[in-house]
């Protein structure tokens, strides 16, 4: 009994379908403007082949950047004209002011106007169209879950909130003990031997396994799955689904087994990779402190009339092995701030005076971790390392929270990017997801993306 086929496109099959349209829209219209108009600023000759790559890739790099391939923003009409706004602007800028690679500035600067609104106007129309009659119908998936009714609400709101494409539309209860029927919004209980018929009434693209609770798959639900697996019905478990679409390890899921499903990334042993990030940690490091020594001067006043103590804070933080080590800050807070003991960050803090709200949202108050870089305490990307009281109170709350420290702390990392400041335990739970997932995907690319996101970060002044 096999569902109706309908085209769907994974998180990543998207962005590759965003980032290929861009570059095949952008190329077309400047290859009309040069046909039909005698757009000669931009051509398509053998010996100048390389400039429409380099304009796409510019495009790709700041689409990047401003958040064009982040699918939420790619679905809202708001957003993308922001960020095809941002993008568009920085990449023909850029590009006009590339040296020997972009052709000579043009003598009519009609030209360059007409170059940037061809670009700009065809990049609108078409991720409008990308939000309008793609994103909005094309790209939905309806699924089920087989989990216990209790877990329903979680479990719905945690991957829709990631995806708003991925439409949970009904539940099979695997509680044995449960007779009650239980619906949750939209999201229908599905009774046990109504399940393969549900499947193709409403076009089902695939079957979440959640359940905890073995007793609940009865032989007769279990035969069902067989016949939709080999109906070629995609069946999934529930920790994978939540790590492809979070990007988080969902360790309240797979409690005792975790260091099963949790094989480490062969980056963290990987010589030639681990050499590289040390190279450029020692090239960032060197590049921030001397930022940092020309901020000085301006911080310094700053911290005299706002902050009213040292200019540089110290504190003790957990890094890589559990080994203790002290990081560097500028100060941010009023002197004495923890007089009744060490307690979280929170969101408007009453102990961050105004001078250092600016300083955390801009990060530069982090600048002076750069030594602690160069020093080899912390890497650029890593978790964030967290201070020994907090470590402590969270590891005996927490499984696996240690598991943080076999890495070094970084001064951004995939948390950071993803998340806020942690203001409790429960969002320390969230960031550890994230942390985790990083130490099992580690790569030189998942570095390249929180690297942008860091850059978008900084220049949204996200920061807290």
């Amino acid at each position: 009994m096999r569902s109706k086929s309908k085209m769907h496109f994974e998180i990543s099959e998207r962005k590759v379908l965003l980032f290929a349209f861009d570059a095949l829209f952008v190329a077309a219209i400047l290859y009309l403007l040069n046909l039909f108009f005698e757009f000669n600023y931009f051509t398509f000759e053998s010996t100048t082949f390389y400039r429409p790559i380099i304009f796409v890739g510019y495009l790709l790099v700041f689409g990047t950047i401003f958040e064009m391939y982040n699918l939420q923003v790619a679905s809202n009409q708001f957003q993308i004209l922001k960020s095809v706004v941002l993008s568009v602007s920085a990449a023909v800028l850029v590009y006009l002011l590339t040296p020997v690679l972009s052709p000579e500035l043009p003598k009519q600067r009609l030209v360059i106007v007409i170059f940037y609104f061809a670009v700009l106007l065809m990049m609108l129309l078409w991720r409008f169209f990308y939000a309008i009659f793609l994103a909005s119908h094309r790209f939905s998936q309806n699924v089920i879950l087989i989990c216990d009714k209790d877990q329903v609400e979680e479990l719905v709101s945690g991957l829709e909130n990631v995806d708003p494409h991925y439409r949970i539309i009904g539940f099979v209860n695997s509680d044995s003990n449960s007779d009650s029927n239980t619906n949750f919004h939209y999201v229908k209980e599905i009774k046990k031997n109504y399940l393969e018929r549900f499947v193709s009434r409403y076009n089902v693209s695939e079957i979440v396994i959640a359940s905890q609770k073995t007793d609940g798959i009865t032989a007769d639900l279990y035969q069902q799955l067989l016949h939709l697996l080999e109906s070629g019905n995609v069946i999934r478990e529930y920790t994978q689904v939540y790590e492809s679409k979070t990007q988080r390890i969902p360790v309240q899921y797979i409690e005792r087994d975790f260091y099963r499903f949790f094989p480490f990334s062969r980056s963290n042993n990987n010589k030639l990779y681990l050499f590289l990030i040390r190279f450029l940690e020692l090239l960032f490091s060197f590049t921030g402190l001397l930022v940092c020594f020309v901020f000085i001067p301006f911080i310094f006043i700053g911290n005299l009339l706002a902050n009213k103590g040292s200019l540089f804070y110290t504190q003790e933080r957990v890094g890589k092995n559990g080994v203790v080590f002290k990081i560097y800050k500028f100060r941010t807070m009023i002197a004495a701030s923890e007089t009744n003991g060490a307690v979280f960050a929170v969101s408007n803090d009453k102990r961050v005076t105004p001078f250092g709200k600016f300083m955390r949202k801009s990060r530069i108050d982090e600048l002076p971790q750069f030594y602690n870089v160069l020093k080899g305490d912390m890497a650029v990307i890593g978790p964030r390392p967290e201070r020994p009281f907090f470590v402590e109170e969270i590891a005996r709350i927490m499984p696996f929270y240690e598991t943080r420290h076999v890495i070094k702390p970084g001064l951004t990392g995939w948390a950071q990017v993803n998340y806020s400041y942690g203001e409790s335990i429960d969002e320390s739970l969230i960031k550890l997801q994230y942390d985790l997932y990083y130490i099992k995907h580690r790569s030189v690319f998942l570095d390249l993306s929180i690297t942008f996101k860091t850059i978008t970060t900084v220049l949204f002044y996200r920061g807290q």
